[in-house]
């Protein structure tokens, strides 16, 4: 690829929080870039959400907040469509001086459990599907949702949005429009795009590839595409799990299935109910889910979705064609039999997301487990469920650091780095006196 030397290049990796970090540079850099890639602190992937050293994750002071290196995942850049200025953008991950992986780095982790497929001769082909809320530009300002108003020259802001009604989606067809225009330039393989129940919420359907660090890979750059393309149009966008208390939440679902080296899902046994692999999968899935939670909702707005009648899975549950449950298996030909993963938000890290869905997948696999029965009905009404997922933050925190199996599985370095952010992040919000507690407590107490 020819690259213009006149034109700036973001070089980044992503952070346990899905944030990108990195350097802008000359495209003159890229060569060496290419080469001996480029130097960040190894903290830098452990920040918390707000890009603050953790100081208990052991990155910082005990290393002297030593260098990693930043290698490309790509050969070459990307263009970045929504920029005013002409700019390229290049995705990167870190390793350690020494050239082996950080441990701590999120597609790092996705790798190593990757690799533990690859030496079983399997390939996990995966999909994603991402929720977002388009909203008013100044909700940025006010730091407050406002719902973003028909581009049909009549100034009608949505106050509501009819699941799957493509009138919504023709009051932002030229945004629609740079939205698919600026992942076919980056090689984001945009599928259907659909209108959900929130005002101005809307999903957009990744394609399945067999290769989950490009899915994840495409899952990160697509986040950062919606909000510069938004931002292009007036607009701004946001992948928050709960930015609406009384709307629909924005969910992260992911599809998955696994070839053979013969290129044969090993879901498929012919019939409707799937392999004994797929059945074993799932078992893993519903075992290590309360483990995972806080993977699956990293941030204390997460745990909105998961309250009563926000339909969103507060237990581990499996069932057929059945969306209130927490894995669902989509009818669809046999040939391409699939688990659906129902339970992250969209503001989920997506390595991390699919790192533990094939996580658990793998360990229900390797021990042959055996799953309960599938849910048949409304899953929100059963009783006494086996596994319980945390709906509150410290205690998903607690179970994760605790779980030794996603340390066997993802590493004790990312573990214990990821823990010690959540715990960081816990305690500057806790910090902070809310809006509520004045207005509830400060004159009648």
């Amino acid at each position: 690829m020819n690259i213009n030397k006149n034109r700036d290049l973001d070089f980044f990796i992503t952070d346990l929080n899905g944030n990108l970090r990195g350097k802008r540079m000359p495209s003159s850099g890229l060569k060496k870039a290419r080469k001996d890639g480029l130097k960040l602190p190894r903290s830098v992937v452990g920040f918390d959400f707000w890009g603050a050293d953790v100081l208990e994750n052991g990155l910082v002071f005990e290393t002297g907040d030593s260098d990693g290196v930043c290698m490309p995942v790509t050969d070459d850049p990307t263009p970045v469509p929504w920029s005013e200025v002409p700019r390229d953008q290049m995705l990167a991950m870190m390793f350690n001086p020494d050239g082996t992986p950080f441990e701590a780095d999120p597609r790092q982790v996705l790798k190593r459990i990757v690799d533990r497929f690859a030496e079983r001769g399997l390939t996990p082909v995966m999909a994603t599907e991402l929720e977002f809320y388009l909203m008013d530009a100044e909700s940025e300002s006010t730091q407050r949702p406002i719902p973003p108003a028909l581009a049909d020259g009549k100034g009608r802001r949505l106050s509501n949005t009819e699941g799957y009604a493509v009138e919504e989606m023709d009051g932002f067809e030229a945004f629609f429009t740079d939205i698919r225009a600026a992942c076919q330039t980056q090689g984001i393989g945009a599928d259907t795009i659909i209108a959900e129940m929130g005002p101005g919420q809307f999903e957009v359907n990744l394609n399945h590839v067999a290769d989950p660090l490009n899915a994840a890979d495409q899952a990160i750059l697509f986040k950062r595409l919606v909000r510069g393309v938004s931002r292009r149009h007036g607009y701004a966008a946001t992948f928050m799990a709960k930015p609406y208390a009384e709307e629909s939440g924005n969910g992260f679902h992911v599809h998955f299935s696994l070839l053979d080296q013969d290129g044969n899902n090993v879901f498929n046994n012919g019939t409707e109910e799937g392999s004994d692999l797929l059945k074993q999968a799932v078992a893993g899935l519903m075992q290590l889910m309360p483990e995972s939670m806080l993977v699956f909702a990293p941030h204390l707005n997460s745990y909105r979705r998961f309250m009563p009648g926000a339909y969103a899975p507060t237990f581990a549950s499996w069932g057929y064609e059945n969306r209130t449950v927490a894995l669902r298996v989509p009818e669809s030909p046999n040939i391409a039999r699939r688990i659906e993963h129902r339970v992250a938000g969209a503001d989920a890290n997506p390595y991390l997301v699919l790192a533990s869905v094939l996580t658990g997948a793998f360990y229900g696999m390797e021990n042959k487990l055996v799953p309960s029965a599938p849910v048949e009905g409304d899953a929100y009404a059963e009783e006494n469920p086996e596994f319980p997922l945390p709906c509150e933050w410290q205690e998903a925190t607690n179970r994760f650091d605790q779980s030794e199996i996603l340390r066997e599985y993802l590493g004790e370095e990312f573990v214990r780095v990821y823990a010690e952010a959540k715990r960081q992040e816990r305690q500057r919000l806790n910090e902070r006196i809310s809006d509520v507690e004045y207005e509830a407590y400060l004159g009648l107490l």
